[in-house]
Order: C-alpha cells, then structure tokens, then sequence
C-alpha cells in the first residue's frame, strides 16, 4: 500500500490531491485547495509551505508528485510558479519526502489518454478512475491526475525493475 499526494502548484491556488494504490487498486483518499488571499509573493510562499506541511502531518503520504513548470504566459508568471513549486517540493523534502515530477502534457495523457486534454477531460477522467460521485474541482482533479500518473509510472518503473533483475539473474547462472 503506497499513499501518494498530488501537487498542482500554483501561487494563488495550489490543488491537492490524495490517493491510496494497492496493487493496481486506486482509491481516493481526499483532495482541495490551498489558496492563498494575500497579495505579495513572500507571504502566499509561507502559506503553501504550511498548508502542504499540514496536509503531508495529516494524511501521511509515503511519496510527492508534482507537475513541473511550463513555459507560462509570461516569464514572470512562469517564475511565480517555480517558487510556488519549490515551496511544496521543500515542504514535502522536509519530511522525507521523495519527490517525482510530471509534465502537463504527460498527465493528461495518462489520465486522459491525449496530451491536449482539457480541464474538463481531465475532471472528467480522475472522476471515473476513482469513481467519485462528482468531479473534483479544476485544481484538485490536476493533482489526483497527477498522483494517477505517478502511480502508472511507479507501477511500470516496478515492473521494468524487475524484468531487469530477473534478465541479469538469468545471465550470472
């Protein structure tokens, strides 16, 4: 069993979303929004240092994934969201923490199967993967979809892991 929380950062709103995997079983554990109603940079910071802090204290997660930064509209938009990013990677380093990264592009399309999906796609999908009884809003279903990919990939990274050593044992007999 492997609890893992889904980050979509962000310097106003950053979404989260927790998931629990057991085998190739997902099951939703809680999600939301950490927003941050202050207007400068240092003290929105703060607040998504503490509030993922607080998430990670709560439910106790054995891994983060994050989605990394994109080429934003603006490159000062762009910086905002890097710090708001290395704001949660160093709550969730804090406490041990290891930490994975995703690009947009390659949640949606595992989520929802193209990279050009839109945020109602998405929605859509981690509502169906998880069988929730409505979509999560926008910002928390990016981090479900987030933590739905890292547990696609850490089930693949497992299974290569151990074809890998199995070869290498068939080749030291």
């Amino acid at each position: 069993m492997t609890i893992i929380l889904g980050i979509d950062p962000g310097s106003r709103v950053t979404g989260y979303g927790i998931v629990q995997q057991r085998g190739r079983q997902l099951s939703y554990i809680g999600s939301g929004c950490i927003r941050t109603v202050v207007d400068d940079l240092p003290s929105r910071l703060k607040l998504i240092f503490a509030g993922v802090s607080e998430i990670i204290t709560q439910f106790h997660p054995d891994c983060l994934a994050i989605e990394q930064v994109f080429m934003a509209k603006n490159a000062d938009s762009a910086l905002k969201l890097g710090q708001a990013r290395g704001a949660a990677i160093v709550a969730g380093v804090n406490q041990d923490l290891p930490v994975f990264e995703y690009a947009a592009r390659q949640v949606k399309q595992t989520v929802v199967g193209t990279g050009a999906a839109d945020k109602k796609q998405v929605q859509h999908m981690v509502r169906v993967l998880l069988k929730l009884p409505a979509s999560p809003q926008s910002d928390a279903a990016d981090a479900l979809a987030i933590a739905i990919t890292h547990c696609h990939f850490s089930q693949n990274l497992t299974r290569i892991s151990v074809d890998k050593l199995t070869m290498a044992r068939g080749r030291l007999r």
